[in-house]
């Protein structure tokens, strides 16, 4: 994603999924970082002794074990990689050593009670953080049970062989069950989180993927049934136009090609009639749907009421108003406005990190209508719009870009850019006494002037071009 020119905010321009593996992932590591401090704890009391030298130094070979099984771990769990075998077979051998000299140590040794409180803290690193790390690794709830099983059987069958007292034994079973229970569930419930969030990202993108491809069906099978029988009939009247002029029939064949011509040109009245359709935008209802999808994505919206300057409220609707819209605009500019909150949402949603968007339509009479989006995303729109004003050619009708044109025709403007250094505002301002500028009615002869050409002569193209530019200055 493209970045604000000046710092880089790396953390600021990830994804939402992406902030939350790298904070569970970090939080693996911390755990690693925790049972380090377990392990000073507990080999403080024999730090005059080698045997306190040689734990500690276990224990951050352990924990170097660990903290890399887990990262490869997670990444397995997520579908990037392979099963780190090795590294869980290392982990899972120095988990149970450790956990195994911890007490043979505690049995073979009259400890005072800090001792072996001392020896406890030890003993909950190896084998508590031991599982906690395994169970990334795995997928299955009975499987990571099972692991806390086994440690247990491991740790009891340990005291039994090193003649351990009763009471000494099950304290640390006890404790090897509540620390592994404990760290299963933070880890595995962590790493389900993780993959919850992805496959939700995922199924996301892959509904919008479908929506597009289920329009773009819409819109070839309104095409096929407004010219399949169009085309085939005019195909079929050409043919007979040939052979009528073969045989010298020329007022028949003149007949049929004036046929032919007509039903061109009710195609041509039938196509923009589709293509009108798919193109006009209704500012009530992007509004609308602007305010659901952004609350589905979990942004706030807020639609503030424009002030006409006479005392009345055009739009309506306050904070969260039920019904929006425009209703005494003209049908153009609501759709150029129309196409501007289209935009504006689908840029919050897909180059920023917004929690708030708000909307406000100002309305003043004989004058101008100025729609404003202001959002909390500041990162990546701003370089959006920089990229939209100065950078390369993009294809009209996408972006700002494609907008700016889109509102030039009815003489309007767009401005964007950031605010305050937070904020990113958007604003469309349209004349609303403004007529077709002379780019558009150019556009519209033009439009005109070729499809006459294509479907007569020459003179009946200078004939629908002059009644085209004429009904447009009308």
């Amino acid at each position: 994603m493209t970045r604000v020119t000046g710092r880089a905010r790396p953390w600021a321009g990830k994804s939402k999924p992406a902030k939350v593996e790298i904070y569970t992932r970090w939080s693996f590591h911390l755990f690693m970082v925790g049972e380090l401090v377990v392990l000073v704890m507990g080999t403080l009391a024999r730090a005059d002794s080698p045997i306190g030298g040689w734990f500690l130094l276990l224990g951050c070979a352990h924990a170097l074990a660990a903290g890399a099984y887990v990262s490869y771990a997670l990444d397995w769990a997520l579908g990037r990689r392979a099963r780190p075998t090795r590294l869980m077979a290392a982990t899972a051998v120095l988990s149970a050593v450790g956990s195994v000299a911890t007490m043979a140590l505690i049995a073979a040794n009259p400890l005072s009670k800090g001792d072996i409180q001392s020896l406890s803290y030890v003993l909950v690193a190896f084998a508590g953080f031991g599982v906690g790390s395994l169970v990334v690794g795995v997928r299955r709830v009975k499987t990571m049970l099972l692991l806390v099983l086994a440690f247990i059987v491991l740790v009891a069958l340990s005291g039994l062989v090193f003649g351990m007292e009763p009471g000494a034994l099950f304290g640390a079973a006890l404790g090897v069950l509540i620390s592994g229970l404990a760290l299963t569930f933070t880890t595995g419930f962590s790493v389900w989180l993780v993959k919850a969030v992805w496959d939700l990202d995922s199924a996301r993108e892959l509904q919008a993927r479908l929506a597009v491809a289920e329009e773009r069906l819409r819109f070839g099978r309104d095409l096929h049934d407004v010219m399949g029988r169009n085309l085939a009939v005019i195909a079929l009247k050409s043919e007979l136009a040939v052979e009528l002029a073969q045989r010298g029939g020329t007022e028949q064949a003149a007949a049929q090609m004036s046929e032919v011509q007509r039903i061109a040109r009710e195609s041509q009245r039938e196509v923009r009639a589709v293509v009108r359709g798919y193109r006009e935008v209704d500012l009530h209802t992007e509004l609308e749907g602007a305010r659901g999808v952004l609350r589905a994505a979990g942004i706030g919206f807020r639609l503030e009421g424009a002030d006409t300057g006479n005392g009345t409220d055009r739009v309506g609707g306050g904070s969260g108003g039920a019904s929006v819209g425009g209703a005494g605009l003209a049908a153009d500019v609501q759709s150029a406005l129309g196409w501007v909150v289209r935009e504006a949402a689908t840029n919050v949603l897909r180059h920023g990190d917004a929690r708030q968007c708000t909307v406000r339509l100002t309305v003043r009479e004989g004058c101008d209508a100025v729609l404003v989006v202001e959002n909390d995303g500041l990162p990546d729109q701003a370089a959006l719009a920089r990229a939209g004003a100065d950078g390369p050619p993009r294809p009209a009708g996408a972006g700002l870009a494609g907008l700016r044109e889109r509102l030039a025709t009815l003489g309007g403007t767009l401005d964007a850019g950031p605010v305050d250094g937070t904020h990113f505002r958007l604003t469309a301002r349209v004349p609303l006494a403004a007529a077709p500028t002379e780019s558009r009615k150019t556009t519209e002869t033009k439009e005109t002037a070729e499809i006459a050409e294509a479907t007569g002569t020459a003179g009946t193209a200078k004939a629908a071009g002059a009644a085209g530019a004429s009904e447009v200055t009308a």
